[in-house]
């Protein structure tokens, strides 16, 4: 039998997004509190403000654009605190979100824009040039082109979005209320192994997470509290962890337009951030940058850190120096996307669970399998693409995440790594994720991603580490480095998790912006490097 969350079950509203930030009767903070704060200037949005600015968004499109119900529009940007005002006006006229990376090329956010169907794009000056070009790929004008932030384009090419208000006369514009079964984000994923795919997530997906987040660990939040907005917002992780719980628990997030390490540790000093979310890469420079030591990190209650795993010992290496607690996250954008939280162990409410293996049998306490979920959170199915569906989503309901697992007697989760990343050597199975965390207790190693190649003599996968050396080695690491690092793992490992696949040492992990490595970038160059070989190498 499926795994229930040890929880009660939660009320979900049925009501779209805007209802339930905007129209509810419960709300225990006053319109005029802080809500969105950049952490680069005095810029400031108050919860009624950004009410305010939403419906004069809202309007413009409608009577400008003649913005029609499930028209997308795509957000191409860094964090700003014009990001909620924009996304809720779009809500407002009954649109559609479809967050893209503020770092992918013209080519990468066309596929996206022509996937999506998107009829506007919103971006900044920064990013202005490779959005146009983008957008002249898959025929969106210039005027369907509008920038956000403090700057605007001196051309006038584009308009800025303070600028797409109604004109005197119009008539007034009710919002178009969506159905809670209305998709309000078309999150694409970040295409780990493949081209990204359309997350189809509903007003009811959202709405379901942020309470069921609010019943589980909502006790540890209050209006008091300041985030401190890092992550990015075109990521769920950032959209509903950062943009929509803040709103909605009336909580002040300080926003960064980018991580800046320096920034960071100023930032939570500064205004007294209470509560951080990251990920790993974060965690990594808080237990060893030098630059940590002259900031005052005391006000922090807690980090939240997911996308990727930590092991016990980096997460015990902060705590000894900093005193603060690492609490670790599991989601997915299908989930959109919390599901677990490792200070309580559990799966959140109204949700199910159970581990499957391969010949599609239920497997008991300790067995290792794929996790599959089914909740009010699980996303309605991939765009445009049917056929993703169907092999994601059973009859029944159960999303197969794709993650290895399994389940203690105590209905503690455990995640272990990837279905589609084990390496396979020689019938054992080879989690790469595993090895990356022994990697990161290396001295010798500040980043590690870790991938299987093929050895042609053998007839079977090994394992490969590709390296960031520590910055004492940065410049000069080598054979001997390399063999020490192999020579330490080998005391750490059983025999088939060995490294036999070498070391190459590069000047950076490819990583999405969420922080998961792009493993399909390593693997199309696994080939540059023979077997046993230790070089650098520019990705």
């Amino acid at each position: 039998m499926p795994t229930k969350s040890p929880f009660p079950d939660v009320e979900i509203p049925d009501v779209d997004l805007w209802g339930l930030m905007f129209d509810r009767k419960d709300r225990n903070f006053p319109d005029d509190k802080v809500i969105y704060l950049a952490a680069d200037s005095n810029r400031k949005y108050t919860f009624s403000e950004v009410k305010s600015l939403a419906i004069l968004f809202g309007e413009g499109l409608r009577n400008l654009w003649d913005w029609q119900k499930n028209d997308v529009l795509s957000l191409y940007a860094p964090n700003d605190i014009d990001i909620p005002p924009v996304i809720y006006g779009a809500f407002f006229a009954g649109g559609v979100v479809t967050p893209a990376n503020p770092g992918y090329s013209s080519d990468e956010l066309a596929y996206q824009l022509e996937n999506s169907g998107a009829q506007a794009l919103v971006t900044t000056k920064q990013f202005l040039e490779t959005a146009l070009k983008a957008a002249k790929q898959v025929g969106i004008a210039n005027d369907r082109v509008i920038l956000l932030g403090t700057e605007k384009d001196e051309t006038h090419r584009v308009k800025h979005w303070t600028s797409i208000r109604k004109t005197s006369g119009a008539l007034r514009y009710r919002r178009r209320r969506a159905k809670s079964e209305d998709i309000s984000f078309l999150a694409y994923s970040s295409g780990t192994t493949g081209l990204p795919k359309g997350v189809m997530l509903t007003h009811r997906n959202i709405v379901a997470d942020l309470v069921l987040v609010q019943g589980a660990v909502g006790k540890w939040y209050s209006t008091e509290d300041k985030f401190l907005g890092v992550l990015p917002f075109f990521h769920i992780y950032g959209l509903t962890g950062l943009i929509h719980q803040t709103l909605h628990r009336g909580i002040e997030i300080v926003v960064m337009p980018v991580f800046d390490m320096e920034m960071f540790l100023r930032t939570i000093q500064e205004h007294k951030i209470t509560f951080v979310y990251v990920a790993p890469p974060v965690i990594v420079r808080l237990s060893r940058d030098k630059m940590v030591d002259k900031y005052d990190l005391s006000s922090v209650k807690m980090i939240t850190s997911g996308a990727a795993p930590l092991t016990k010992e980096l997460v015990d290496a902060v705590y000894k120096r900093l005193k603060i607690k690492i609490n670790q996250a599991y989601g997915l954008s299908e989930t959109s996307p919390m599901t677990h939280t490792q200070v309580l162990g559990k799966m959140f409410p109204n949700m199910a669970a159970k581990y499957m293996s391969a010949e599609g049998k239920e497997l008991g306490p300790g067995e290792a399998g794929e996790l599959w979920l089914s909740g009010p959170n699980i996303f309605k199915g991939y765009w445009k693409n049917e056929a993703a569906t169907k092999d994601a989503i059973t009859a029944d309901g159960f999303f197969k995440t794709g993650d290895i697992g399994f389940q203690d007697d105590q209905h503690n989760f455990y995640i272990t790594d990837r279905v589609k990343e084990l390496i396979k050597y020689k019938g054992f199975q080879v989690p790469p994720a595993e090895l990356e965390g022994k990697l990161m207790e290396s001295e010798l190693v500040d980043d590690v991603a870790v991938i299987g190649v093929n050895d042609d003599q053998q007839h079977t996968e090994v394992p490969r580490a590709y390296i960031v050396a520590s910055q004492a080695k940065r410049t000069d690491a080598g054979e001997p480095e390399a063999k020490a690092i192999v020579e330490w793992m080998d005391r750490k490992v059983a025999s088939h998790k060995r490294l036999r696949g070498g070391i190459v040492f590069i000047e950076e992990i490819p990583k999405s912006a969420s922080g998961k490595i792009l493993r399909r970038v390593l693997k199309a160059r696994k080939g540059d490097v023979p077997l046993g070989i230790v070089t650098k190498a520019r990705l």
